[in-house]
């Protein structure tokens, strides 16, 4: 069976710029992609995600694949621990392609997938841990450090509970790392523990690896099909390579329509869904845009929003608001499930006349007429196709969105794959918590603080 790809339709986008404009792009998306494949762009040494799919081989997703087996087979509960790039992606995924009440169902046959050290909620964390008390259950541990606060702290909560609840022994086996290959103290902990591991590479940033370990091993412990997950985004790594001419090159052309409304004048970008599954691959992609674009006081703003739902409290703004906005709709063509729209006999809410309609017709309405209405209201629209949401395409989706990126990013003049400015926040937390080693910064925070009381 001849599979489709996704596409892209950037019509009522490109007639908010000049004519030929989003063409007049092409010769810098050309050689921000060319810079990407000959390694010749700033954070050339983060580049292992950009062919990451097509060296992906059968033996290494076999031993993904037989991992996850042993977790769900001793597993009733596998709590992720990680944040950010090392969280995010799985999420997207498990969500995307999950039961809307997955962690209501208890239906024994997938294990319940939970996810922690994203936060430093103590009433979170309490919750979880009270949760989990007197249940089998086990922990993908990512880091690449291993000293991340939040992925930290959480995951020695973790242990110590599965240690507690399962014996040290049993523990053992049911607590994986996913790590840097040879440093950090979560490298350290798996060898002295034992624990299974596999290695995030060098060369692939967070934000880019969900098709590493780092997603493929809780993708595979929901129960979802990886291998054709990772043939997605083989097949869209194909479709937009370097060669691809760029009216055929999706990614290069959103990276191109992308750049063209920045210039001018739109500095935010607001990633729209009208199916609920979508709302984390929405998270995943704001982290993936967000972080790779927004330096040297540069870069679109990723926003997003999930319809009908947020028409209701966003609607007003994205219609009639400061026009500095443009609107990139994900859209599902077909449901995987069908159900009806009932008649009533007496038709108290005025709805009789959809009777006999899918539900999915009555939304595809609702983002046609939204469409209609905020190019009317000046709100330039982006258009992304998805057959179904299934592995193959949501792979395809998650490398397009990659590759787009890197083009942007390269395009704005940016590193795409540093992130200097997340780490401002975590020297001021050092400090005012006295961690060993920030004694200067400490001192400094409290003067600072004292002076602004």
């Amino acid at each position: 069976m001849t599979m489709k790809n996704i596409k892209l339709d950037i019509t009522k986008a490109a007639l908010f710029l000049n004519e030929g404009a989003v063409k007049e792009f092409e010769p810098k998306v050309k050689a921000a992609q060319e810079a990407l494949e000959k390694g010749t762009c700033p954070g050339n040494d983060f580049l292992g995600w950009l062919h990451l799919p097509s060296s992906i081989t059968p033996d290494f997703l076999k031993e993904i694949q037989d991992t996850a087996r042993l977790l769900r087979e001793h597993c009733e509960t596998i709590v992720v621990a990680g944040i950010g790039g090392s969280y995010l992606g799985a999420r997207a995924v498990i969500e995307a392609l999950g039961h809307s009440f997955a962690w209501l169902q208890n239906d024994k046959k997938n294990p319940t997938i939970l996810f922690a050290g994203n936060n430093i909620g103590e009433d979170y964390l309490s919750e979880l841990t009270e949760y989990l008390a007197g249940k089998e259950f086990g922990v993908i541990n990512i880091s690449k450090s291993g000293t991340t606060t939040e992925t930290a702290l959480a995951f020695r909560l973790l242990k110590k509970q599965c240690e507690e609840q399962r014996g040290k022994e049993e523990a053992r086996k049911v607590i994986v790392a996913i790590t840097d290959a040879k440093k950090g103290a979560a490298r350290t902990c798996a060898d002295q523990e034992g624990y299974k591991s596999f290695v995030i590479p060098d060369n692939v940033g967070g934000r880019f690896s969900v098709l590493t370990p780092v997603g493929l091993l809780p993708i595979a412990c929901a129960g979802f099909d990886i291998v054709h997950l990772v043939a997605g985004a083989q097949a869209m790594e194909k479709a937009c390579g370097v060669d691809v001419p760029f009216d055929e090159n999706i990614a290069a052309q959103y990276a191109a329509i992308r750049n063209g409304l920045y210039g001018a004048g739109k500095k935010i970008e607001i990633m729209v869904n009208y199916q609920p599954k979508l709302h984390f691959i929405s998270e995943w992609w704001k982290q993936l845009y967000g972080e790779s674009e927004g330096k040297e006081n540069k870069g679109i703003f990723p926003a997003s929003c999930d319809f009908t739902t947020d028409l209701h409290s966003m609607g007003q703004w994205i219609q009639e608001g400061e026009r500095s906005i443009f609107e990139t709709v994900i859209s599902v063509e077909e449901p995987n499930r069908r159900l009806m729209f009932p008649s009533d006999t007496e038709n108290l809410d005025g709805l009789n006349f959809l009777a006999g309609k899918r539900v999915d017709e009555v939304n595809k309405m609702a983002e046609l007429g939204t469409r209609l209405a905020h190019v009317d209201g000046g709100v330039p629209n982006i258009r992304i196709c998805v057959p179904i949401l299934n592995e193959y395409y949501i792979g395809q989706l998650l490398y397009f969105f990659e590759i787009a990126c890197g083009i942007s990013g390269n395009v704005l003049g940016v590193n795409p794959f540093n992130q200097p400015g997340v780490e401002a926040y975590k020297k001021n937390m050092f400090a005012l918590l006295n961690k060993p080693g920030y004694e200067a910064e400490s001192k400094s925070v409290q003067e600072r603080l004292a002076a602004e009381a």
